[in-house]
């Protein structure tokens, strides 16, 4: 009698069903990344027969305009991205409201009447990139926080993240984040 050398096979058969169920348990079980987006708050729609329009007086209007370029321009003079946070800040910052009790210093000539009237508007061209009109929005938004923290520590006398929800909604109405967005022509 004779010993053959067969090599014993495997049965594959069913290795489709089981790629298949693994496929399956990795997506079930897969956490998908949300992107979260600018988080603002879309003004309400006027009532009807409400007439709705806010006069603004122009001192209270800080003009960006980010162009087909990617420059940015402020009320037509160009600067440069790494300004516009302080900028915005002395704008917003206006030192000189007497109903301010936590201010301490001079009204500026560049400043808004006060940062609960100043409007931030920001105006971008058709060719605007994406990444320069998410950097823009990320200089307004830190400059909203760092006026928002300094009222926090020097007003409310705690740091921004030890606030209550009444302390935090004291804060966001002492810096209301006014932004008007719009694409130029």
């Amino acid at each position: 009698m004779r010993h053959s050398k067969l090599i014993p096979e495997v049965n594959a058969g069913s290795m489709a069903d089981i790629a298949f169920l693994l496929l399956i348990f990795f997506l079930v079980t897969a956490t998908i990344p949300k992107d979260q987006g600018i988080n603002r708050m879309l003004s309400k729609e006027c009532p009807p027969g409400i007439d709705c329009k806010v006069d603004i007086h122009e001192r209270n209007i800080l003009r960006i305009v980010i162009n087909n370029n990617d420059d940015i321009m402020l009320e037509n003079e160009l600067i440069e991205l790494s300004d516009l946070k302080e900028i915005t800040k002395s704008f917003l910052d206006n030192n000189g409201d007497k109903s301010c009790n936590y201010c301490n210093g001079s009204k500026s000539e560049n400043a808004s009447d006060n940062p609960k009237k100043a409007v931030v508007s920001l105006q971008t061209g058709k060719q605007t990139s994406y990444k320069q009109f998410i950097e823009v929005q990320d200089e307004l938004t830190k400059a909203y926080y760092e006026l928002r923290q300094t009222y926090s520590q020097n007003v409310l006398k705690k740091a921004i993240d030890d606030l209550s929800k009444t302390d935090l909604k004291k804060v966001k109405e002492a810096y209301p984040f006014i932004l008007s967005e719009a694409i130029t022509k």
